[in-house]
């Protein structure tokens, strides 16, 4: 069973409508910082530090903005922390839902078999190295396609819009050179 695109796109839109008018804005890429913040914490106790003014970290990045990411790496029961958790968690409990993952859906797209053959590993390989650059990307940039580009535009900034034309303009033309047949 398979969502239809469109109805798929209203309860997106509802949920982020429901997010910002109930928390904040949804945004996904810090929340990889606060994992390795928590990591490094871990691996190395004096990594963060509270003092009488809050929070602080040996790491400059982690220490900015008066130690928020410090605070939540220590403290990573927050909204958005649980809120990235609970998506794997949502994800995994609906393909469950449907009964697991069967072998036509794993089957690869026949648009990159067209372009690429059959190899499964090629793919994964492509798709961690593109999620990395768009991670980097999004962490370059202060935030990611969900909090620049769809809570951004939501909430009518204009540099959300510019962040999509962005993503778009790059987007397109890299599909375009990767997917010549099909």
């Amino acid at each position: 069973m398979t969502l239809d695109w469109k109805l798929g796109g209203v309860l997106l839109g509802l949920v982020f409508f429901a997010a910002v008018l109930l928390v904040k804005p949804i945004g996904v890429s810090t929340q990889f910082v606060i994992l390795n913040g928590i990591v490094a914490d871990v691996a190395n106790p004096e990594f963060i530090t509270q003092t009488e003014e809050g929070y602080t970290s040996t790491n400059a990045y982690m220490a900015k903005s008066n130690g928020k990411y410090a605070k939540n790496a220590s403290n990573p029961l927050n909204y958005s922390f649980v809120f990235v958790v609970a998506m794997a968690i949502g994800a995994a409990l609906s393909a469950l839902s449907r009964g697991g993952i069967d072998a036509e859906e794993r089957r690869l797209p026949q648009i990159w078999e067209d372009n690429f053959g059959e190899t499964p590993m090629a793919r994964y390989a492509v798709a961690f190295l593109g999620g990395f650059i768009v991670l980097y990307g999004a962490r370059l940039a202060g935030g990611c396609t969900s909090g620049h580009m769809m809570s951004g535009m939501m909430q009518t900034a204009v540099s959300g819009y510019i962040f999509a034309a962005g993503a778009f303009a790059a987007a397109i033309p890299t599909a375009m050179l990767m997917y010549r047949k099909g």
